[in-house]
């Protein structure tokens, strides 16, 4: 009952774009049974039509996928009312991009859409790592401004997964206990059971990030740790089921 707690569907400016077909197959070759899914960045630039093709994707998933719903905070208002429009779609979480939406994540201007991921009691993804937007202690700020939210975070809250980049994550780890990690591209198979060993199994979820990467490598930097087996259910099903209502 193996769950992957982030891949992508949809058109994408950079040229990784994925149907739902692609996914399931995808998905069926790792032996994932579900799958959280967020808009791509799309060529029009335009989320709200990116939302609606992700609500048109879990429709068309069988049951087996799970929508997020993407904005830019830097839209203010708007953003915070398209949030609203596709939550009532039935997506059940926030992703947030600083890279590809040029913005900072620990800014004033995200607490807008965080509010209403609050309010509406739903968990915020955040892809993180990226060099003076989405670092691990700027990512942690935020969660720390809101210990009501759940915050997942991409990449292991690090690009690189060495120096002290490492050391940054799991000082937001420690100082937010409503900062998750995802393991997508985690290649240091010791860093994520430093994660579990440290902070308890209940921190992490497993991801692959498809089409970034593919689902039957990813499910292995589980498989591949040192976990016992409940440590491994909670990281391949358990977490994701709880943190997103599937």
């Amino acid at each position: 009952m193996t769950v992957d707690a982030l891949t992508f569907v949809g058109e994408s400016i950079f040229g990784r774009s994925s149907t739902v077909p692609g996914l399931l197959a995808a998905l069926d070759a790792a032996g994932v049974v579900r799958a959280v899914v967020a808009p791509h960045k799309p060529p029009g630039y335009h989320l709200a039509a990116a939302n609606d093709a992700v609500a048109a994707a879990v429709a068309a998933g069988g049951g087996r996928l799970t929508g997020l719903a993407r904005v830019d905070p830097l839209q203010g208002a708007a953003a915070a009312a398209e949030l609203e429009r596709a939550l009532d779609l039935g997506l059940r979480g926030l992703f947030l991009h600083p890279w590809e939406e040029t913005f900072r994540i620990a800014d004033a201007v995200v607490d807008r859409v965080v509010a209403v991921a609050r309010e509406r009691s739903v968990p915020v993804v955040v892809a993180s790592g990226y060099p003076w937007l989405s670092e691990a202690l700027q990512v942690g700020a935020l969660a720390e401004r809101f210990p009501q939210v759940t915050f997942v975070a991409t990449n292991g809250l690090q690009l690189n997964i060495s120096g002290l980049g490492q050391v940054d994550a799991q000082l937001a780890l420690a100082d937010a206990p409503n900062l998750l990690l995802l393991t997508s591209g985690v290649y240091r198979e010791d860093f994520l059971e430093g994660v579990v060993r440290r902070f308890g199994c209940e921190r992490l979820l497993y991801a692959s990030a498809f089409p970034y990467f593919d689902p039957r490598l990813e499910v292995r930097r589980v498989q591949w740790a040192a976990f016992d087996e409940e440590e491994q259910a909670a990281l391949l099903h358990g977490n994701a089921e709880r943190v997103f209502s599937i």
